[in-house]
């Protein structure tokens, strides 16, 4: 199993990064492993919310919305096979926008106990970077 926890300060209001970040259908405009979302749920994101993340090597986990308290808190399950991956977002506003803080764990059973263990090695400076593109996309706007 492999935990992490990365902080970012980005220079958008918790409101406008929180409403970003939580919409499904943004995903592949920020997360690099992503081609596309499919089957994702109809209205507003909230929890229970789920969907199909489509990566870019072909593996489709289940995804779900666990935790939404708009503007403090994303949390999502992501199952695939023998991997699970959970992720918490939490927004505080400062001064200058908010500081993200990215909570996470890789879980792996039988086979997939390896794989997931290097996933979790991995895991921070990609969401790091993702989370950064998301900030870029958001500027963009």
């Amino acid at each position: 199993m492999g935990s992490f926890s990365i902080t970012l300060d980005l220079p958008h209001e918790p409101a406008t990064l929180f409403r970003y970040l939580a919409e499904p259908r943004n995903r592949p405009e920020w997360q690099s492993s992503l081609r596309a979302v499919a089957d994702v749920d109809e209205g507003e994101p909230h929890a229970g919310m789920q969907w199909r993340d489509i990566t870019k090597v072909g593996i489709k986990p289940h995804m779900q919305l666990t935790e939404l308290t708009p503007f403090r808190t994303i949390a999502e399950l992501g199952t695939w096979h023998g991997v699970d991956g959970l992720l918490t977002l939490r927004f505080l506003k400062t001064g200058e926008g908010t500081r993200l803080t990215a909570e996470g764990r890789v879980i792996g059973r039988g086979p997939f106990a390896v794989a997931a263990a290097v996933a979790g090695r991995l895991a921070p400076a990609t969401i790091e970077a993702d989370l950064r593109r998301a900030s870029d996309a958001l500027a963009s706007r």
